[in-house]
């Protein structure tokens, strides 16, 4: 647990900055509560969460900050404009994780850490659909799958291990086992390839994680689908590929909670909503993995 002593300033700005040392990162989180003296302290886990502007970052941290019991909630952002964007809160700090020195105050007294950073590519400008153009794009300097999803997901993972985390877990993407997937062809950038890298850093590191290969991402309401698991993009070649961001970020949190989800790696997909029953039992939704990559 950890007590932050200073509003975050910008890591890019000040790596080395000593005000934004912890205080006692360790020390249980006190909160008041209506239930008698036995209850005034409670024990609440310090989980940050990286891509916390994202659209499905967004939804993880406002999902932990909702559950103040269980977590402390801390972000991870890349700009101003980010933080703003999700309330500019004390507990959302700016960092660059294609630079290691950048993100290693806010990592000072987590007890675990959720991994939503991805590179992002850009639509060449002048796309004319009415023409029946194909669009095309590219990413920008320095920010390509190798920079962001490899090099920014090492050092993410190594900052953990140096704080001594308890568990990291890690949301990629469905369709790694096929290099000649589509998206490795998106600005040449081999986006699965990279993250591919990365998720198997994590798993030779030692520390407890779940590694969570999303299908296609939609903004749609959670909570309404059953879930699916599957390994080796099984699940695509049945024609469940694609998950609500909602349930993807539940799924992380509840990562946390249950032994069953450690040291495993998976995919997920859903069913689409009106088939099967919504998923509920995440510990059995876990037990049924047993891949560990």
């Amino acid at each position: 647990m950890a007590m932050l002593v200073v509003a975050p300033l910008s890591l890019t700005s000040y790596p080395h900055s000593p005000s934004l040392r912890l205080l006692n990162p360790r020390t249980p989180s006190r909160r008041s509560s209506t239930h008698g003296p036995l209850s005034v302290s409670a024990m609440a886990d310090t989980v940050l969460v990286t891509g916390a502007g994202g659209r499905t970052g967004q939804i993880v941290y406002k999902k932990l900050k909702e559950r103040a019991e269980q977590y402390v909630a801390r972000g991870l952002v890349r700009t101003e404009e980010s933080k703003e964007k999700i309330g500019g809160s004390y507990d959302v700090f700016i960092g660059d994780i294609r630079y290691a020195e950048s993100i290693v105050p806010v990592f000072q007294g987590i007890d675990a850490l959720i991994i939503l950073t991805s590179a992002v590519p850009k639509m060449k400008p002048g796309f004319d659909p009415s023409k029946g153009e194909r669009p095309e794009f590219y990413f920008e300097e320095a920010s390509f799958p190798e920079q962001v999803d490899w090099i920014g997901q090492k050092n993410q993972i190594d900052a953990a291990k140096a704080v001594g985390v308890k568990h990291i877990v890690l949301v990629g993407s469905m369709g790694g086992t096929d290099i000649n997937n589509p998206l490795n062809n998106i600005g040449n950038g081999k986006i699965l390839v990279w993250k591919r890298k990365a998720e198997q850093y994590l798993a030779d590191s030692g520390i407890p994680y779940t590694i969570i290969r999303a299908g296609g991402l939609q903004d749609k309401e959670g909570g309404l689908r059953e879930l699916l698991v599957g390994v080796n993009d099984e699940l695509v070649k049945t024609g469940n590929r694609t998950i609500a961001r909602p349930d993807v970020a539940e799924v992380c949190i509840q990562a946390l909670q249950f032994e069953e989800a450690k040291f495993k790696a998976f995919d997920l997909a859903s069913k689409p909503e009106g088939s099967g029953t919504p998923t509920k039992d995440f510990k059995a939704l876990f037990a049924q993995i047993t891949a560990r990559f």
